[in-house]
């Protein structure tokens, strides 16, 4: 039976303190997401559960949640008003699991054939996870977050990428780590840039790096570690595209073709 927690009970506290980066340090690289839908994805990725923090209409109503505590998950009982304080978004929706990151080394992402998408210090958490849930729709080998970018694991990223966060091979790195592990891995870094040789002109290297950078502040500091840019040709008269729009095009586009 799951146990009842008080406002005040410091576990409280530190479930809300995962709302943060340095909180989610703190605890080890602990992580919270929020709802029935991410907890069922969880599941079904075999993503081992710390904690599970539920309203008690939510446990009523969740069957899942039901059988992880009596699997011996800690589950813990709070009321409504208590829920909102652990809560990222609007409208709570009662269910919230803390479970650990899954980070890998970075010549784990170059580790099997395909591409790897790199973001390139990109900022706004919803290109973060959309770029995410593409990168696993598109089939990627891995994928390398820069250091500087929205922590993938941050509640807004988890919740727009959409499951993809338990499943895809991720690293966090630097611009020279990150060549490093390309040379030794045999891949050709293209960029992603406004005006540079059109996709459906640009042959594609036997193993791919793919960056794509800031929508404003484009390749920044990543440029200078690529091979070659390539850009996505557009009739209209828009300058630019939004970054996780232009990052799912080109990997449709490199997707299909052989490598």
């Amino acid at each position: 039976m799951p146990q009842t927690l008080g406002a005040h009970n410091p576990r409280v506290a530190a479930v809300a303190d995962l709302l943060t980066k340095r909180g989610r340090d703190d605890r080890g690289g602990a992580f919270a997401f929020e709802g029935a839908t991410l907890l069922d994805e969880a599941a079904r990725s075999d993503v081992a559960i710390r904690e599970l923090y539920v309203t008690q209409a939510a446990y009523d109503q969740t069957a899942l949640a039901r059988r992880l505590d009596a699997g011996g998950i800690p589950t813990y009982v709070v009321a409504e008003r208590t829920f909102a304080k652990i809560s990222g978004v609007e409208t709570p929706s009662g269910i919230l699991a803390v479970a650990d990151r899954r980070l890998c080394r970075l010549d784990e992402a170059f580790a099997t054939p395909g591409i790897v998408l790199v973001l390139a210090d990109i900022g706004d958490p919803g290109n973060v996870g959309t770029l995410l849930r593409s990168a696993e729709a598109f089939g990627v080998a891995g994928v390398v977050v820069g250091n500087l970018a929205a922590d993938p694991f941050q509640p807004k990223v988890v919740r727009a990428a959409m499951g993809a966060i338990f499943r895809l091979t991720i690293a966090v790195a630097e611009p020279g780590d990150f060549a490093a592990a390309a040379r030794r891995a045999g891949a050709r870094v293209v960029g992603l840039s406004a005006g540079a040789v059109p996709l459906e002109r640009s042959t594609q290297p036997g193993r791919l790096a793919l960056i794509v950078g800031h929508e404003r502040h484009g390749l920044g500091r990543w440029e200078s570690v690529c091979d070659r840019l390539a850009g996505i040709a557009m009739t209209g008269p828009a300058e630019s595209l939004n970054a996780a729009v232009a990052g799912s095009i080109a990997l449709y586009e490199w997707s299909r073709r052989p490598a």
